[in-house]
């Protein structure tokens, strides 16, 4: 094995040993649900910010509510989707039938240093088994270097889209926590329609009728 793929296959060690070392959050961590009349502290601060989101005399702010929980994980999803679509799974499986080949070609026996030439192989002039067996080794080690180059390519490629998948794991639990912050804020914000702002608008109207009364 030459130097570089010697070099390869470290940094691919070190990089599977970076990916065996994340820790995925347990699903269990997420969120539950909490009402804003159950939140406490920093939980319901944030409950209250989400609310602020929404502008009853702004149509788009109720349509778009929540929306930008999903925005970043739609984005990585998409690129990671984009990059499964475009790759081609075919040259790991070519490169590792291509090392069988080589090997399976490597006849040892042929090749055997301590067999003596024929009267055939000498009149044509072939080389020695052993000078043979030399050659032969040397050209089969540059092929299969060059194979193992192109297996710790794709090993490297898959390691990134491990980590990719860890990433895209931890972003959607991060989106699970905060849509269940959106969920509390729109409860919350009907419920505070239906107590005060509805209550209000209404009796506006009624004062308005008696008005023009």
């Amino acid at each position: 094995m030459s130097d570089t793929v010697r070099e390869k296959a470290a940094a691919s060690v070190a990089l599977i040993d970076e990916v065996n070392a994340s820790v995925l959050l347990d699903p269990g961590s997420a969120d539950e649900i909490v009402s804003l009349e159950n939140a406490q502290g920093s939980k319901a601060a944030e409950i209250k910010s989400r609310m602020a989101e929404i502008d009853m005399a702004d149509t788009q702010s109720i349509i778009g509510f929540g929306s930008a929980a999903q925005a970043e994980l739609q984005e990585i999803s998409q690129a990671m989707l984009q990059d499964v679509r475009n790759k081609d799974v075919g040259p790991a499986g070519d490169s590792l039938r291509d090392i069988v080949t080589t090997i399976r070609g490597f006849s040892v026996s042929e090749l055997d240093v301590r067999r003596d030439q024929s009267w055939w192989e000498r009149l044509l002039g072939r080389a020695a088994p052993f000078a043979k067996f030399t050659a032969k080794f040397e050209e089969v080690q540059g092929q299969i270097d060059r194979v193992t180059d192109e297996l710790l390519k794709h090993e490297h490629a898959l390691l990134k889209d491990i980590k990719s998948l860890d990433m895209l794991y931890e972003k959607t639990l991060q989106f699970y926590n905060e849509l269940a912050l959106y969920i509390a804020a729109g409860e919350a914000k009907l419920a505070e329609l239906a107590a005060t702002t509805i209550p209000a608008k209404d009796a506006e109207v009624t004062a308005a009728s008696e008005e023009d009364q």
